[in-house]
């Protein structure tokens, strides 16, 4: 008996579960159906009044671009004025601009030919510099070879003599016993 108490209990717990879980399944969609009902009246109330404002905007805004036109046309008229304005003082700038061009052109001219007399100068400057370098380098070398010559003839002329009979002493004579 004692065995039908480990079935039956679970089986009595899972219907009184389902019973309250359908009770509650039911009073949530009922709410959940009322909150939809009101959201539906609030977007119903927020369009109207969406409308009137979007109305009265249309208003503003026709009566805005009305203002802007009449502003735009002023505007214009005063860009147009301030443009010829500005065209004139640019044509006089030009004219006065091409004179000074004029002037400093026959400058940059006479300042070129300086710095190209300049220049050959300086090249001359370096061309005679490079020659005496050469000239100095090469007067070294020549030195150093000549230093190297007398070196080796007299490491020769020394070995010649260290070989000669004639620079060798005699050989000592024996002791006298």
């Amino acid at each position: 008996m004692r065995k039908w108490f480990y079935v039956i209990c679970p089986v009595v717990m899972l219907g009184v579960f389902i019973f309250i879980y359908e009770i509650k399944s039911q009073e949530v969609e009922d709410r959940e159906r009322a909150k939809a009902a009101e959201i539906a009246k609030e977007k119903e109330a927020e369009a109207a009044s969406r409308r009137i404002i979007e109305e009265k905007a249309r208003e503003d805004a026709d009566k805005r671009a009305a203002d802007r036109a009449a502003e735009a046309k002023a505007k214009e008229d005063a860009k147009e004025k301030k443009y010829a304005d500005e065209m004139q003082k640019i044509s006089d700038d030009i004219a006065k601009a091409d004179a000074e061009a004029a002037v400093l052109t026959t400058k940059v001219s006479e300042l070129q030919e300086k710095l190209d007399d300049l220049q050959k100068q300086k090249e001359q400057a370096n061309r005679d510099t490079f020659d005496i370098a050469k000239q100095v380098e090469a007067s070294e070398v020549a030195k150093g070879s000549a230093d190297l010559e007398n070196q080796r003839m007299v490491e020769m002329i020394a070995d010649r003599a260290a070989k000669s009979s004639l620079t060798k002493l005699p050989p000592a004579a024996p002791p006298a016993d």
